[in-house]
């Protein structure tokens, strides 16, 4: 990943954890809590693409699960978070910007339904069975539900800050200056010559050109 990257997704997934942890979790709300982690690691997996996405997520999942009051294995949410970051980043256009608000927010409801599966899954295999006590149907139902309420004011702005980070005017200079001219490109693949040579033989039909009319004055003058 890119140093600017770096430095922009550490410190917001140290902020959604603190407010995850610090407010959220407080709130005492009926069923899931919600999940402003995972509403940060789809912003930045939707810019940054999958294999970012997937980066994020683990690093955000494994602080997450050494950050108190964890009470789970250590690798548990850093592997459900991993596979949803790399999953939201697969639907990255190749032009950077979403049109339509359809899409994330898709994203999101898929994203808080399939962590918290992927999540009582993983728990299940490792012999946690808290899932089954509290109601698999009404976690699924609230942490989607919490989740598409609280994304509207999180995902956007997570979005923008990182399209902001990643436009590095030096990074665009050089490679502007590195890359050939477009235009000569599209000129010379459609007509198939190059520009070069159109440009010499503008040269030397101009030549000729004025040496005929040279030849033409001095036969009047000669007359």
């Amino acid at each position: 990943m890119r140093v600017n990257r770096i430095l922009l997704s550490v410190p917001l997934v140290v902020v959604a954890l603190v407010i995850q942890v610090s407010v959220l979790a407080r709130l005492h709300l009926p069923g899931a809590v919600p999940d402003l982690l995972l509403l940060t690691v789809l912003g930045l997996a939707m810019v940054y693409g999958h294999v970012g996405g997937a980066l994020i997520g683990f690093g955000a999942g494994l602080l997450a699960d050494l950050a108190p009051p964890a009470d789970h294995a250590a690798g548990r949410y850093a592997l459900v978070l991993c596979v949803i970051g790399y999953l939201a980043g697969l639907i990255k256009p190749e032009s950077g910007q979403i049109k339509s608000a359809t899409g994330p927010m898709v994203v999101v409801v898929g994203a808080a339904i399939g962590s918290t599966l992927l999540y009582a899954g993983v728990g299940a295999l490792v012999g946690d069975t808290a899932a089954r006590h509290v109601g698999l149907t009404g976690l699924l139902f609230t942490a989607g539900l919490y989740d598409l309420l609280l994304a509207p004011f999180v995902v956007p702005g997570v979005m923008f800050l990182a399209r902001r980070a990643d436009n590095d005017p030096l990074a665009d200079a050089n490679s502007a200056a590195k890359s050939p001219d477009i235009s000569s490109g599209w000129l010379s693949s459609g007509t198939g010559l190059r520009i070069g040579g159109q440009r010499s033989g503008l040269k030397l039909k101009a030549a000729r050109s004025r040496g005929a009319r040279a030849g033409r004055i001095k036969g009047v003058k000669r007359l």
